[in-house]
């Protein structure tokens, strides 16, 4: 099993409005199927951490790519990581293998 995690570096004063998007973002790749229950979180606000930064995470089986040839994307989000480009000014991807002591 593995976690996920997007971190996305916001500009400033708009990590709450990519936060939604983001949330939103999360919850169309839940309902197409494509991932489990996805977790938005944020720092640098009124908590420590980096500034202007939003995670999101979920967990998943094995790796894939998102641009397999029988992945299809879905086309509900489409709008929402439009509008999200204005919100980040980076972003990448962390994988971690969960530990499981069996």
């Amino acid at each position: 099993m593995y976690l996920i995690r997007r971190v996305f570096k916001c500009k400033p004063g708009s990590a709450r409005s990519a936060a939604a998007l983001i949330t939103k973002i999360g919850k169309v790749y839940e309902d197409a199927g494509q991932r489990s229950p996805v977790r938005v979180y944020l720092s640098g606000a009124t908590v420590p951490g980096p500034a202007n930064t939003v995670y999101m995470d979920w967990t998943a089986e094995t790796l894939e790519s998102p641009y397999r040839e029988d992945n299809v994307l879905p086309e509900a989000m489409r709008p929402f990581s439009q509008e999200l480009r204005e919100h980040v000014e980076e972003n990448y991807v962390e994988f971690y293998e969960m530990f499981s002591p069996q």
